[in-house]
């Protein structure tokens, strides 16, 4: 049988600020997130089971991404660990418990390599990540596509 690709959509309020950028994203702002999730593998071939002719169960995928991402990140503010930040983490982080330090430019395109790199993983036996769509805005979406 033919491998079967399925999408699911979550969604994430969160801040960040890109620092040294040239623009107004420099400053600390935040985003209504949209991700959608796709993976990718053969249905189940089991008559009579009750999970019969699913790929994976839209439950398990939604259980793995709110535990890797969604719940991470939500009503999160992440910062990049520079020098330059070094002071401002450290007052962040005494004041606020939901905060990221992450060693790369927290754009969207960054995000998505690192939520790759979350899921891939934990992936059921059989199952692939194959894309991740990251909204950041209503008109604006990256996309990493995974061979």
């Amino acid at each position: 049988m033919s491998d079967i690709r399925l999408t699911k959509q979550f969604s994430f309020e969160a801040a960040h600020s890109l620092e040294g950028y040239d623009g107004a994203c420099s400053q600390i702002h935040g985003h209504s997130y949209r991700l959608e999730v796709t993976v990718e593998g053969a249905p189940l071939e089991s008559a009579g089971h009750p999970k019969d002719g699913m790929v994976m169960d839209f439950g398990v995928l939604k259980s793995i991404v709110n535990r890797e991402i969604v719940n991470r990140l939500d009503h999160s503010f992440t910062i990049r660990r520079t020098e330059q930040n070094g002071e401002l983490i450290e007052m962040l982080q005494r004041h606020y418990t939901n905060i990221h330090v992450v060693d790369y430019q927290p754009t969207s395109e960054n995000m998505l390599i690192d939520m790759a790199a979350r899921l891939t993983p934990v992936m059921p036996e059989g199952v692939r990540l194959c894309k991740l769509t990251l909204y950041e805005t209503a008109t604006s979406k990256a996309e990493l596509i995974i061979p």
